[in-house]
């Protein structure tokens, strides 16, 4: 993978978990790094290596803050990383773990949460990207997604959140085309992030990815001279560790899930 020393990257979201993971290999791949976070002392991690700003997605005027920012301190943005997600918080209610109920049991506070800090976050930081990446002429936005869009996962609202991550990814692809500027969607596998490695007990971690594994894909994408021919897809983190030559932190490489493969019901 070729360097992103002359790269701006935002990665949304990036307090801990996926984002916190694709942060750091974007750092490490060279790239001027901003993340945002709910909580600075989350976001510490970064120390001097890359820059914090503490933004709520749910809030248009935080956003517009934390873009016009990296405008006013870079010049430019290459990389944007929706990661941001609302939707996990309270699986258990009144002892009950609800996220499995049938849409008719689902609590509304769970849709709205998704697609509040999740697809409509998405797309607004996406728009202030674009407008950026449409002058220069260049640029990457990765929609992190999964595979409930195409395969009930967990509960309804879960799987027409990421089915609507996927549908703004062709279509924003569609408009930026002409602009040089890729749109995908990226499908992690088992992520051990800090909540699932809470429940590793009674998990199958065999086949586990660590969350610099996807940030390794972001990174390669980044740096793939011919993106363009991507723009509009879904991808596999785990497909593309074997396509560009990248292993995980620990030096394994995690097999792609597949729609047989990735579970649910």
């Amino acid at each position: 993978m070729q360097s992103l020393n002359e790269k701006v990257a935002l990665v949304t979201g990036a307090s801990r978990g996926v984002g916190k993971g694709i942060a750091l290999e974007l750092i490490e791949a060279g790239a001027t790094t901003y993340i945002t976070g709910r909580s600075v002392e989350d976001m510490r991690y970064v120390s001097d290596k890359g820059i914090s700003v503490e933004c709520d997605h749910r809030s248009d005027e935080q956003v517009e803050s934390a873009f016009r920012r990296i405008t006013d301190e870079q010049g430019r943005l290459d990389i944007l990383v929706n990661n941001v997600w609302g939707g996990y918080e309270n699986m258990v209610e009144g002892g009950e773990f609800t996220w499995a109920r049938p849409f008719w049991q689902q609590p509304l506070w769970r849709w709205d949460a998704m697609f509040a800090a999740g697809v409509r976050a998405a797309y607004v930081a996406s728009a202030h990207a674009a407008r950026a990446m449409v002058a220069q002429q260049s640029g990457l936005i990765v929609n992190i997604s999964f595979w409930a869009a195409q395969r009930h996962i967990g509960n309804v609202p879960y799987g027409v959140s990421k089915a609507a991550t996927d549908k703004m990814t062709a279509d924003m692809a569609h408009e930026l085309r002409e602009h040089n500027v890729a749109v995908v969607s990226l499908y992690p596998g088992l992520v051990r992030t800090e909540k699932v490695m809470e429940a590793a007990a009674f998990l199958d971690m065999s086949n586990s990815e660590s969350p610099q594994f996807i940030g390794r894909a972001v990174a390669a994408l980044a740096s793939d001279p011919n993106i363009m021919e991507k723009s509009g897809q879904v991808l596999v983190a785990a497909a593309l560790a074997q396509e560009y030559g990248f292993t995980d932190v620990d030096g394994k490489q995690p097999l792609p899930l597949t729609l047989e493969s990735v579970g649910g019901g």
